[in-house]
């Protein structure tokens, strides 16, 4: 929808009716929504911690690792690749995310270069214990004549998962930039059709400081029961959102329609902003479309951990 100032901001239901700081609510705010406490006399389990830094820079005509930093469960791979691009692969080593945890990204691609970001696997939220919220934090910034490449795998969201998640993006005026975050909820093979829990996603992307796309999800309490309203999903168990920053972003509509389902959505937004949810039954029928569809617009071949 346009606001009063110009700017977009796309939502997906269903939302309490009053403005909610997603991302700033403290664990008790959460927890009371929710309707859940921790039992008296409860003992605090570990929780894992998670931090990244990790930059490219543009040397020869090639990108290189610029700075890393690691530390907790958060480890980085750099899989030697044909193109110009550094590719940086991140690896959760606790294993996937529950309540109480604490993990923290950012990735840097300063002038020229060419950073491309992606996990191991496909990424976890477990079952949380009571009265937790797990947060996951990524930022990243993309300076003048540079290019990223976010393209983490699937996040699944199992039954009881309690998790916010924020990515964050500032992006020189020329710069470009190539998001998408695939969510699956539940394990169809498992079973796991019926879900409940917490899970909040938002998205703030800026090019020179301006505001370009504001992007909120929030899902609470019987998740597949609201996933099943035709407002929202239709029924879908897994859904993927897809973000184009670049100068061409409006070439790119008609050509990706061709690659899109009945149930799958495309707009420009505004120039040079070009937004894509796709919904599908499971991870493999939404592979299936989002795979060509990511091959498409990085003009390349993806990494190598995304195998159909």
């Amino acid at each position: 929808m346009r606001a009063a100032d110009g700017r977009f901001s796309i939502f997906l239901l269903p939302f309490r009716r009053k403005a909610v700081n997603l991302w700033g609510t403290e664990d008790a705010a959460i927890n009371a929504d929710l309707k859940i406490s921790a039992p008296l006399g409860a003992v605090s389990q570990p929780r894992a911690r998670g931090r990244m830094h990790v930059s490219a820079r543009c040397r020869g005509g090639r990108s290189r690792l610029g700075d890393l930093h690691q530390s907790g469960s958060f480890k980085a791979l750099f899989p030697h690749g044909a193109g110009q691009g550094l590719n940086a692969v991140a690896l959760n080593t606790a294993g996937g995310i529950t309540g109480g945890d604490r993990f923290e990204f950012s990735g840097h691609a300063e002038a020229d270069a060419h950073l491309v970001i992606t996990t191991q696997a496909a990424e976890r939220l477990y079952r949380a214990q009571p009265g937790e919220v797990g947060r996951v934090s990524n930022r990243l910034r993309v300076d003048q004549g540079a290019r990223l490449d976010w393209l983490p795998q699937e996040t699944i969201v199992f039954d009881g998962a309690a998790v916010e998640r924020r990515l964050e993006v500032d992006l020189a005026p020329d710069a470009r930039l190539l998001a998408v975050e695939p969510v699956i909820f539940g394990r169809v093979a498992m079973g796991e059709t019926d879900i409940s829990g917490y899970f909040a996603e938002t998205w703030r992307i800026r090019r020179d400081g301006e505001l370009i796309l504001a992007d909120n999800l929030r899902l609470n309490g019987p998740i597949t029961a609201h996933l099943a309203r035709p407002a929202v999903a239709g029924g879908a168990g897994a859904m993927a959102s897809v973000v184009l920053v670049a100068p061409d972003a409006d070439l790119w509509c008609a050509r990706l329609r061709d690659i899109m389902g009945d149930t799958d959505g495309i707009s420009l937004i505004r120039p040079g902003v070009l937004f894509a949810r796709f919904l599908a039954a499971d991870g493999f029928a939404l592979r299936q479309r989002l795979i060509p569809a990511l091959q498409a617009l990085s003009g390349a071949d993806i990494p190598k951990t995304w195998t159909l």
